[in-house]
Order: structure tokens, then sequence, then C-alpha cells
């Protein structure tokens, strides 16, 4: 048996040995694989495209908030035809008017949090707020909805006007805010439970 090295093949080219030049190369930027940096870009996009959908949401909620309440409290049309004298009508007031405030609170936070790159609290603290504030809000929203909708329909039988009309809109208005931070609550879920604890 002789000792001889086989065949080269024709792809197989010697190595040079490495030279202090190639190692201090390598050391300052060492060689990436696409395996390891794209999924690190496809979370990074991934969380960005949520960030920036939950903020379009909590401004749709707030806007809504508000015209919910706004048509809510204009709706004074003389006697038996004045959201004060319905109790479900003043709780969507207020429970919109609790929206409206809550959804402003989170868009000012986040557009601070965009702009400084610095946190007020930190992040599992963020995230918890967020997903619990979204879905109370969510959840005050939708008791306001039931309590209110009965009435509209109960008055509805006797008068179809623009009393109930008004109140129908508000309504509706304030059924896509519930909506809204429904879905921002769902986002605040996954972001919480994706937390790095470390």
């Amino acid at each position: 048996m002789s000792n001889s090295p086989g065949p080269i093949a024709a792809n197989d080219k010697p190595r040079s040995p490495p030279t202090a030049k190639t190692a201090e190369r390598d050391a300052e930027d060492p060689p990436q694989t696409a395996t390891t940096v794209t999924p690190i870009v496809r979370r990074w996009e991934r969380e960005d495209l949520l960030e920036k959908a939950r903020f379009a949401l909590r401004a749709a909620a707030c806007a809504l908030s508000l015209l919910a309440f706004v048509v809510m409290a204009s709706n004074r049309h003389g006697s038996g035809k004045d959201f004060k004298e319905y109790e479900e009508y003043k709780y969507l007031v207020a429970i919109a008017v609790l929206s409206f405030l809550y959804a402003g609170a989170q868009l000012l936070w986040q557009t601070h949090r965009v702009s400084t790159g610095r946190e007020l609290i930190s992040r599992l603290a963020s995230a918890r707020l967020d997903f619990g504030g979204d879905q109370l809000m969510a959840y005050l929203l939708m008791s306001a909805l039931s309590a209110a909708i009965p009435m509209t329909n109960r008055i509805r039988e006797g008068a179809d006007n623009i009393f109930t009309d008004s109140s129908a809109a508000s309504i509706s208005m304030a059924f896509f805010a519930f909506l809204a931070l429904a879905l921002s609550a769902m986002i605040s879920g996954f972001k919480l439970s994706n937390q790095t604890y470390v």
C-alpha cells in the first residue's frame, strides 16, 4: 500500500495557511451565514409590522370613541329624546370618554417610545399593561354596547326618528372602537407571550 494522496478533484483548491492579516480580518468581521441572519431580520420585520398595526388600531379606537361620544352627547332633541334621560346612554358616553382617553394615552406613550427609543417602564411591565388595558377597555365598550342596544331597539318600536338614528350611529362607532381595541389586545397578547425574560 502506498501513502501517496489520491487524485485531486477539479474543484478542490489547495488551501493556503492562514496569515496574520486574514486572521485579523476574520476576527473583526466573522463570516455569517444566511441561516442565522434571515430569522432575525424576519423577526424584526414582524415586530415592526405589529407595532405599526397596533398604533393604527389604537388611533382608530381613539377616533371612533371620540365620534361615539360626540354623536351621543349631541343627541338632545327635547323631552323623551335626550340621552341624559337614559342611564344606558349615559353609561355609553362615560365609557366612550374613557376609551378615548386610554387610546390617546397609549398613542402618546407609543410615540414617545418610538421617537426616543427609551422605555418609561420595563418591557415586561409595558407588555402586561398594554394587554390588560386593551382587554379592559374592550370589555367595557362591549358592556356599554350591550346596555345601549336593547334600549335603542325598545325606543325604535315606538318611533323611528333622529334620536334613535343618532343613538344607533353612536353605538356603531363604539362597536368599531371595540373591534379595534380587541384586535389591539390580540397583538398585545401575542407580544406578551413572546417576551424574553432574560
